[in-house]
């Protein structure tokens, strides 16, 4: 192999690497931004509900209701556990008032109530004002 051919093919490598970091990036981008995107509870609706839930292996539902002060307080847990678990687990919220179609599907009586939908399926479910950390280990349990 010549001088010539040796220093195309090192060339060509230093090409070939700097466009595996410049494609990784992207990737990292990417990823970061999806993440962001689902580390805020979604707005579920009647209309969407269903779709929601199957789309995703694991789900948190918040029912609730602007003029419930335990609702209120619960809030900021979701939102933290939205932030913590994006990627792994789905966090929307629910107003019962405004969807009562699926308030009554699934016989919420009393909020707010934390759903837990694995494969589009209730598994469990937390009512009234819990601490965060009971929620997660509620979660836990149903992660893979």
């Amino acid at each position: 192999m010549n001088d010539e051919h040796k220093q195309f093919i090192s060339e060509e490598d230093e090409e070939l690497r700097r466009i595996r970091e410049k494609k990784l990036k992207e990737l990292t981008r990417l990823k970061e931004k999806k993440r962001e995107v689902n580390a805020k509870p979604i707005i579920v609706t009647d209309l969407n509900f269903s779709e929601i839930v199957s789309k995703h292996p694991l789900a948190l539902i918040d029912c609730w209701a602007s003029w419930c002060a335990p609702c209120v307080a619960v809030s900021p847990i979701i939102e933290e556990l939205a932030k913590e678990y994006a990627g792994k687990i789905l966090t929307g919220k629910l107003n019962v008032d405004e969807n009562p179609k699926t308030a009554g599907r699934f016989q919420i009586f009393s909020i707010p109530t934390l759903l837990i939908i694995k494969n589009g399926e209730e598994v469990d479910r937390v009512i009234g004002l819990a601490p965060k950390d009971h929620i997660e280990a509620r979660l836990r349990k149903y992660l893979e």
